[in-house]
């Protein structure tokens, strides 16, 4: 585990203001940013959370007396995803919209029941790319100093509201970054969304029918009016998934029928809080249970990664991850993403995004059978 320092541990207790000792450490060299963290100490880093323990991984109401709905402040900070806003506005999450991933996976268990590697997964490459390595904090929104000052450029440290990561173009109820904020939610877009439900789900539902056909509507008509798509890796995996979330974490665990009702849909993505006398779903959901339902909308309509060079000029990039090309999305990830944001990262933040890199292998090596890859120098 890495050293950490009180001021640090006192952050983790309460972030209410933004950590003063974090000066901007970009322009440093190794041996000032040494210093600096020689200071002030970087994060500890806690391991991931285990699974949920057998007999307490089932049923289980959402919206219990320890997480009541409560609307977020003015400087709480939320993002372009309707769950993890969900879980922050019942406290699953801390209210100000600033966690740990481990505490983000321990949420995502717990109210949603997604299974432990699927969890962690999406966490830990989410926090690589959007996070601060050396705080261990990130927004699930828009960028913040309540993660403390960023570690030396080109890194981002951007939350999840950083366009072309987690969030992208081809949003089920966001616009695309080129017509407006990409992260707030957008109502015409959802009347979209729930004018598809009507038109092909079963009895008016967002099923998997549903989903297919406006997966595929969004991304052609960010073809014909958005110059600047950028539909490839890694966002094609996250748009992916994001499209068939809500058949089943937001479809309540007593019924678990993968038809998710508008007056659900509602509740979730424009009111961001759980319906009323909401339960999780029945058992962990894994890789196991949402790959396939990709595949399904996938199959549907085929696509090959590609980029918009003006209006309605889409150009394929078939020598970028495909969809269907997990272990390819995962390396890309951590040789291409990762690196560009810290091409030459100090000892003290190399162990820090080394540990990380390993949680993320760790949730894939067992589903995947993906081979390992190293951006950097191994610590010993």
């Amino acid at each position: 585990m890495l050293k950490f320092s009180a001021i640090i541990l006192l952050a983790f207790v309460h972030l209410a203001v933004a950590l003063p000792a974090y000066e901007s450490l970009a322009g440093l060299s190794d041996r000032e940013i040494n210093e600096f963290i020689a200071r002030n100490g970087i994060a500890t880093i806690p391991d991931p959370p285990a699974p949920l323990a057998a007999g307490q991984d089932g049923l289980k109401l959402s919206v219990d007396p320890a997480h009541p709905f409560i609307t977020p402040g003015p400087d709480d900070i939320r993002g372009p995803c309707p769950a993890l806003n969900t879980l922050a506005n019942h406290g699953y999450l801390p209210r100000t919209g600033v966690a740990r991933p481990d505490q983000i996976v321990t949420a995502v268990m717990e109210a949603l029941n997604l299974g432990n590697d699927f969890a962690k997964f999406l966490v830990y490459q989410a926090f690589l790319m959007n996070g601060n390595p050396l705080t261990n904090l990130m927004s699930i929104g828009t960028k913040t100093s309540l993660t403390g000052q960023d570690p030396p450029t080109p890194a981002l440290v951007g939350g999840l509201s950083q366009h072309g990561t987690f969030e992208g173009d081809t949003s089920m109820s966001r616009v695309d970054a080129f017509f407006g904020d990409p992260a707030a939610f957008n109502q015409t877009r959802f009347n979209n969304f729930l004018a598809f439900s009507t038109q092909y789900g079963f009895n008016g539902t967002y099923d998997i029918n549903a989903t297919a056909e406006y997966r595929h509507h969004l991304l052609q008509d960010s073809i014909q009016t958005n110059p600047e798509l950028d539909f490839t890796a890694p966002r094609i995996l996250s748009a992916y998934s994001e499209a068939v979330f809500p058949l089943v974490y937001f479809v309540d665990g007593r019924l678990n029928n993968r038809q998710l009702t508008q007056a659900a849909a509602s509740s979730f993505f424009a009111n961001q809080r759980f319906p009323a006398d909401f339960y999780r779903q029945p058992a962990p959901v894994t890789f196991d249970i949402i790959e396939p339902m990709v595949g399904t909308i996938f199959n549907k309509y085929p696509f090959t990664p590609g980029m918009n060079y003006g209006t309605n000029n889409y150009v394929l990039m078939p020598d970028t991850p495909a969809l269907t090309d997990f272990c390819g999305i995962y390396t890309d990830i951590v040789l291409r993403v990762i690196p560009a944001q810290y091409p030459s990262p100090s000892s003290e933040l190399r162990q820090a995004l080394n540990t990380n890199l390993g949680f993320l292998f760790d949730a894939v090596k067992v589903h995947h059978a993906c081979t390992q890859v190293f951006p950097y120098e191994r610590d010993d």
